[in-house]
């Protein structure tokens, strides 16, 4: 797959999730969409997508489409999913991210073969329920891991699964990777090791890879397997006053 065709699918997955008629655009500046139920970001909040060199914006009122059309058009791509930025020309009450989206395709997958000390289990497994529990509420959150629809792909210490990974089926036939390693078992390539294995099942079923990360080590796991950073996510709450910066 060509790094455009890869950037297409991409897009058609955030198209959709934008629920309203929305598109990229390259030449036409950021399209911004009036769309309350969009998938973009959590309810009533403004979602913005930004891939290659075109991105998307979702709101949830006119007042609020008007004051991100007006920032849009002062602000270039990269800082629209700076939250500092924002934070300048508009009332931000509340941000999400940003997080970095990256996607792989089968051409680039470079995988870690751990042998059979990778174990396939039901997404239910008991082990799993331990993990997130002694990864604290925050990572476990942040790794999506309760929310995953494939089977998990494990490593354990002893009875203790230290590392799991899987996917969530989204729309388009994406993969979305969830990834958690037990804090004190961190920085030993546990994470690539199982997130090699629900990768490689996910491309052995026809979905896109991908991989929405915001710490570095979720980063660099990502590039090692050979995902390719395409964009990036941000969701902003905002507030029912005007701008009150001067942009540029």
């Amino acid at each position: 797959m060509t790094a455009d065709l890869l950037l297409d699918r991409a897009r058609e997955l955030w198209i959709e999730l934008a629920v309203k008629p929305v598109r990229f655009s390259s030449t036409d500046g950021v399209n911004v969409a009036v769309s309350p139920g969009s998938r973009l970001c959590p309810p009533l909040w403004t979602g913005i997508v930004v891939l290659g060199d075109a991105g998307i914006v979702t709101v949830p009122s006119d007042r609020i489409a008007e004051l991100m059309a007006g920032v849009a058009r002062k602000l270039s791509y990269e800082e629209l999913v700076e939250a500092d930025r924002l934070r300048e020309v508009l009332p931000v009450l509340d941000v999400l991210g940003p997080a970095s989206l990256f996607y792989l395709d089968r051409a680039y997958f470079q995988p870690m073969h751990a042998g059979a000390a990778v174990e396939e289990v039901p997404g239910d497994d008991d082990g799993l329920a331990a993990l997130l529990a002694r990864a604290g509420e925050e990572d476990a959150g942040e790794s999506g891991l309760e929310d995953i629809t494939s089977p998990a792909w494990v490593l354990r210490d002893g009875d203790d699964v230290v590392a799991a990974a899987g996917y969530c089926a989204w729309p388009q036939s994406v993969a979305h990777l969830s990834v958690l390693v037990a804090p004190d078992c961190r920085g030993r390539g546990l994470a690539r090791a199982v997130a090699s294995a629900a990768v490689a099942r996910a491309l052995d079923a026809g979905l896109l890879p991908q991989w929405r990360a915001r710490p570095h080590p979720s980063k660099r796991v990502a590039l090692a397997l050979g995902f390719r950073e395409l964009g990036a996510q941000f969701s902003v709450r905002l507030g029912d006053g005007g701008p009150h910066g001067q942009g540029r």
